[in-house]
């Protein structure tokens, strides 16, 4: 039995939230597939929670259908937060994504139905809102990439540390649940497709990437600042030059 159940903990940002528990000294397990925890149909989740106080959700589907999409972030989630609710957990911390609920992407769509399910369920929840990651920009590409070339929609972005978010999510979780929504971005606010071609280049990738009015994120468009935080986010620390740096 572990006091922190970090769903999605096998992940890029879900083994390092892990670990980071792990290390501060707190009991923490990871829930995923691979574990035996499966939201969709709620198997192994009361074996999981079992003594635990604390629910980490860094979760996402694998399937990119949009119906699939939607199933897994209401079925699921409500076999999660119904899981939650009967071992009586005292904080869902959710992440989530900045601009959610501003634009058409399918994806993002799956995520706020997610959402509502955590503000209208009885477990007390925080639900952070998190920019693009450093890391994500290769899978932006990939989605927006045709004959080699790369077209991006005109937005911007503000981009973040996938481990600043971890470091978050552990101060969060050892907190008591904020009941509210917060945004968080890294300090650097650019075009979204000097973002992604900045990243690239550093790994050797020389693919040309452009914005234009075809550009899609997705499978959806974007207004200009759907992906920026709001006014009062906060701002993790680590510069998009100084990660660039240390992984190039």
């Amino acid at each position: 039995m572990a006091e922190f159940v970090v769903v999605g903990g096998t992940g890029q940002i879900g083994a390092k939230t892990v670990s980071r528990l792990r290390e501060s000294g707190r009991d923490a397990v990871a829930a995923s597939p691979g574990t035996g925890v499966d939201l969709l149909t709620g198997a192994g989740l009361d074996a999981v929670l079992q003594g635990a106080r604390v629910v980490i959700d860094v979760s996402k589907p694998r399937a990119t259908a949009p119906d699939a999409v939607h199933e897994y972030f209401t079925s699921g989630m409500a076999n999660l937060l119904r899981a939650e609710r009967e071992h009586g957990i005292r904080h869902h911390l959710a992440l989530s994504i900045v601009g959610s609920d501003r634009h058409d992407v399918p994806f993002y769509a799956g995520k706020v139905a997610g959402e509502r399910a955590v503000r209208e369920s009885a477990v007390p929840y925080t639900i952070v809102h998190a920019t693009q990651f450093f890391e994500f920009a290769p899978a932006i590409a990939a989605q927006a990439e045709a004959d080699g070339v790369v077209t991006l929609p005109d937005a911007l972005v503000q981009p973040c540390a996938g481990a600043d978010v971890a470091d978050l999510l552990v101060e969060l979780a050892l907190g008591e649940a904020l009941s509210a929504d917060l945004d968080v971005a890294g300090p650097d606010r650019m075009p979204l497709a000097e973002f992604v071609s900045r990243a690239l280049l550093a790994t050797g990738d020389h693919r040309v990437v452009h914005a234009g009015p075809k550009g899609m994120y997705f499978g959806g468009g974007l207004e200009r600042e759907a992906l920026v935080p709001g006014p009062d986010a906060r701002i993790l620390p680590t510069s998009f030059g100084a990660w660039l740096l240390a992984h190039s």
